[in-house]
């Protein structure tokens, strides 16, 4: 994780790796190259020297990292919430076309509410599978797309769908301090 002025500021190893084998379905095993990590990643964003306006400091706090199935798991998003007290929780996934459509904004959702912060997802867009693809070790992934904002009340602030896309909202961080 690299803040603006180029110093690395965290790094982040997946917690949970996501393997999964549906008979007849997709089969998926991170566990094959991957390790996972062992610890809960954050960073500070603090106000910037001169950022401040109308007597309200820039900063947004304390921002917890996941990747993708670490969505999954209510524990580590409250470890991230009330014991390092993140306001923000970022997860970028790539939720497949069985899961996304199922999952994907449900469990945005569930985190916001259960960790009374922002929480914020990136994907990659949805690309139409190669012409002629080739059997390789890596075949096509479709990922379900719809990088999405939410809330702490759990609403939806801003989304967009499979499409390259880019997804901004201005975050309004007294509703953290609301809940």
């Amino acid at each position: 994780i690299i803040n603006p002025s180029g110093t690395i500021v965290g790094k982040h190893r997946k917690v949970h790796l996501f393997d999964i084998n549906v008979p007849g379905g997709i089969q998926f095993k991170e566990s094959e190259t991957l390790t996972g990590g062992e610890g809960a990643t954050y960073f500070e964003v603090l106000p910037e020297e001169g950022g401040e306006k109308d007597d309200e400091p820039s900063g947004l706090g304390r921002i917890g990292v996941g990747i993708c199935y670490d969505i999954r798991f209510p524990e580590y998003a409250l470890l991230l919430t009330q014991m390092h007290q993140c306001k923000i929780l970022i997860y970028p996934g790539a939720f497949n076309l069985t899961t996304g459509p199922a999952h994907w904004e449900l469990l945005q959702r569930a985190r916001a509410v259960d960790g009374q912060c922002y929480v914020i997802t990136a994907s990659p867009a949805r690309m139409p599978p190669p012409e002629n693809e080739t059997t390789s070790k890596y075949p096509h992934y479709s990922a379900w797309g719809h990088s999405t904002i939410i809330s702490p009340w759990g609403e939806v602030v801003a989304t967009c769908d499979e499409k390259p896309n880019v997804v901004v909202a201005d975050l309004d961080m007294d509703k953290v301090e609301e809940m």
